[in-house]
């Protein structure tokens, strides 16, 4: 029988990935240190741990994809590959002293609030904690989607989705499909496209494909990095700056229409045959759809080996699948390149609010809202990280970190004025997103042509942010009691010193 832990934590961090690290080290700094951190595999990473399919790796580059507070020179490239980023989180999570801190393999069943003590009560595969609040540090990038597909249950080869990628099955010499041309696909097709038999590419939808301004980064690159910090400095700035330009053309399309017509000019120099060339030249405005960046993928696909089937595959009869168009190949393997479920996060299905109801069951047809991609309504005590409505085109980290500033200011608060319950008011969380769905209808996301990953069932755009990080960041700076329904009642307990983060303090990994 599972064990209870009768200890009352201040918060419970679920999740040890980016974002769960990185509220566990600036809680700790801040001298708030009652709380637990829970991750359902072996070793921190999150996406970083699960993903290793051949190429992966980040398309912002290692500078800004790195948390402020531990900045690195090891990286050997300007955008780093997967085994990199793993290891920098593990380094970040030792140098800290989080790793003991964290109880691995061990996951969240259900999250279900208590009225009567104003409790979280967090049932897990290794038993039951009890929390005055909690942090879901999951992440929206967690379930591998796989499309229902007529007949996929009398293919007798080989299948694995990109996520979950199957390193015992040697691919060389197979004749393989793949499934999807997103940000995974065009990172894999590449390394695969070499050793196998034939690939046969279904896109859907052709992505914007630009070039990688990736370069390595040698010994000496290195050490002149880790002696002066000022490099480092200067270079996250620069690329931080490059980003906030980017997102002022998805906020404004008007911006984007010369830099498509510049990008479709680029293609008639990547790819030789006018036939592909046209299948793969998206009818869509650039950023409409996540962009992309790769140097090897429009090669891999004008080899020899390689074919494009310009339609999604809609049948698998046997050992052959077939595309929309009609065109049919015989395989041996399928990679599913398809993505996760991000339109709902999938904390949902595991998190029961005050009304007693599943997360899950409230956004099942219906859109997730969330303030600030952090409160959700009717869940008292509950803070999400990476929620509905917060992405940029930025680092994950940068958001992650952003969020926390008003995660942890709104845990100290609680502290300091004896708050036992706290929810966001619904006429706050229904300002806020009325204001903020009405700013995305002129964004590329929604007005630029596509149907996005952005766009939900409804047609609503759940995920993006329509204004810029800046914004968000004053937005996330103070935690402001008076946007919540409070009840107090808790004794009251005062910060003992200033935020390290607050400090600006940054502390290299070496």
């Amino acid at each position: 029988m599972a064990r209870t832990d009768s200890h009352i934590y201040d918060t419970f961090i679920v999740g040890a990935g980016i974002s769960g690290l990185a509220a566990a080290i600036k809680l700790r700094e801040t001298g708030y240190d009652n709380f637990r951190i829970i991750e359902k595999a072996d070793r921190v990473g999150g996406t970083w741990r699960e993903n290793t399919y051949p190429g992966c790796g980040c398309d912002v580059p290692s500078s800004l994809y790195s948390y402020s507070f531990a900045p690195s020179s090891k990286w050997s490239h300007l955008f780093a590959k997967q085994p990199e980023i793993l290891n920098y989180l593990e380094e970040v999570s030792d140098h800290y002293g989080i790793t003991p801190l964290i109880e691995f393999n061990n996951a969240l069943d259900e999250a279900a609030w208590d009225e009567d003590r104003h409790l979280w009560r967090l049932d897990t595969t290794n038993g039951q904690y009890l929390a005055r609040s909690v942090v879901f540090a999951t992440g929206p990038i967690t379930e591998p989607q796989t499309p229902p597909i007529p007949g996929l249950e009398t293919f007798k080869g080989e299948m694995f989705h990109s996520a979950t990628w199957n390193h015992d099955y040697d691919l060389t010499g197979k004749r393989v499909a793949v499934i999807g041309t997103g940000a995974s696909a065009i990172q894999f097709v590449p390394q695969i496209q070499p050793k196998v038999k034939e690939l046969h590419v279904f896109q859907r939808t052709p992505p914007w494909v630009l070039p990688k301004p990736d370069m390595p980064l040698d010994e000496t690159s290195k050490q002149a990095i880790d002696r002066f910090p000022v490099i480092q400095r200067t270079w996250r700035k620069a690329v931080a700056g490059s980003l906030s330009v980017i997102n002022f053309g998805l906020r404004n399309p008007v911006a984007m229409k010369p830099v498509s017509v510049a990008a479709k000019q680029l293609l008639r120099l990547q790819i030789r045959d006018p036939e592909l060339r046209k299948a793969v030249t998206p009818n869509f405005l650039l950023g409409c759809k996540r962009i992309l960046f790769a140097n090897d993928y429009y090669p891999a696909l004008q080899a020899d080996n390689t074919s494009l089937i310009p339609s999604g595959l809609v049948e698998v009869d046997g050992n052959t699948v077939v595309g929309a168009n009609g065109e049919r190949r015989e395989v041996d393997v399928i990679i599913w390149g398809t993505g996760f479920d991000v339109a709902h996060p999938p904390i949902g299905n595991k998190v029961v609010n005050e009304n007693g109801e599943r997360l899950a069951d409230l956004w099942k047809n219906s859109s997730p809202e969330a303030y600030l991609g952090t409160s959700i309504e009717n869940t008292p005590n509950a803070f999400l990280i990476l929620g509905p409505n917060v992405l940029v085109y930025d680092s994950f980290i940068r958001l992650a970190e952003a969020q926390l500033d008003y995660i942890i200011d709104g845990l100290w608060k609680m502290k300091e004025k004896r708050v036992s319950k706290l929810k966001i008011k619904p006429s706050v969380l229904s300002k806020h997103n009325r204001k903020v769905q009405k700013n995305l209808q002129s964004t590329v996301f929604n007005s630029g042509g596509c149907s996005s990953y952005y766009l939900d069932q409804n047609g609503r755009n759940f995920a993006a942010w329509p204004w810029s990080l800046s914004a968000l960041k004053r937005r996330l700076n103070v935690f402001r009691l008076k946007d919540y329904d409070v009840v107090y009642g808790e004794k009251a307990e005062v910060r003992p010193f200033k935020s390290a983060h607050q400090d600006n303090v940054a502390h290299a990994v070496h």
